[in-house]
């Protein structure tokens, strides 16, 4: 959550915090910040931003979180978007920035589990009497970080599409598009797609991670089912399938990027170059 000192905003979820929403330029701007997440002391957010217990998926915790709450940016899970959507309109939200997933825009969203999940939530914001600004992001450079045991290990990073294509975004533009969305009314109620600036395969993206840490990185090529494994610990199944239906279809296919970052931010959409000289060195 963030406050002005006449408004207030809202970061819900630890999503929202690893993307960042610009904490420090909205403080310089003379804003608070509240964080809500389903487990706030877990977090250690900038000094001086205070967080809230705010569980999506328990309503008991809604009321308390959004009291004196203007604007909010939204990581959210559908289960009880309806049940958050009233409690935010009762407490006075009139603004939420969702960061959603250009997913919503497939072929068949309601038959894809990941980009349902997202559609319910957006179709539920935009039926409501809220301002909804939504971000959908396509894939996010920083999931490349669960490569960096088996690299630091020396180990292959196990793929079962080395070949399908993304277009992989540094978080940082998400970050400041949100920020830009939270603070410029002209962006209020916009539909903003992000992705970085080239299609690009994991097999490229895994090449440039090892030329900028001089470290040689090699790729064994793993079944669905020996990805499934490897991953059944972080990903229930059923979004695992989900990820191995979206990368075999875009197996040897480059996918469409926009230059949509620019509109919020001003600039162009950062390098996965970029991304992983910041990410090794930070």
């Amino acid at each position: 959550m963030t406050h002005h000192t006449s408004d207030a905003e809202l970061a819900a979820q630890p999503a929202a915090y690893r993307t960042g929403v610009a904490y420090e330029a909205l403080i310089r701007e003379g804003r608070l910040v509240r964080l809500g997440s389903a487990h706030p002391e877990s977090l250690t957010p900038p000094a001086g931003v205070p967080t809230v217990r705010l569980d999506l998926t328990v309503p008991a915790t809604f009321r308390t979180a959004l009291t004196g709450i203007t604007n909010v940016f939204l990581y959210a899970t559908p289960d009880h978007i309806t049940d958050f959507i009233h409690h935010a309109h009762q407490a006075g939200v009139t603004h939420v920035v969702l960061l959603s997933s250009s997913r919503v825009l497939g072929p068949d969203p309601d038959s894809d589990p990941l980009a349902k999940s997202h559609l319910d939530v957006e179709q539920a914001l935009l039926a409501s009497p809220i301002t909804t600004t939504i971000l959908r992001p396509g894939s996010f450079a920083a999931n490349a970080g669960a490569w960096a045991w088996p690299v630091k290990a020396g180990r292959p990073v196990s793929l079962p599409f080395p070949g399908a294509h993304h277009d992989p975004s540094h978080e940082k533009d998400v970050a400041e598009a949100a920020h830009a969305a939270l603070t410029d009314p002209r962006h209020h109620g916009g539909r903003f797609v992000l992705t970085g600036p080239e299609s690009m395969t994991f097999a490229q993206q895994i090449d440039q991670l090892g030329t900028v840490t001089g470290r040689p990185i090699t790729i064994n090529r793993v079944t669905r089912e020996e990805w499934k494994r490897e991953m059944a610990d972080y990903i229930p199944a059923v979004y695992a399938d989900a990820l191995l239906n979206w990368w075999e279809s875009n197996d040897g296919k480059p996918v469409a990027v926009t230059g949509t970052v620019e509109e919020p931010t001003g600039h162009p959409a950062r390098s996965s170059t970029t991304w992983a000289t910041d990410f090794t060195t930070s």
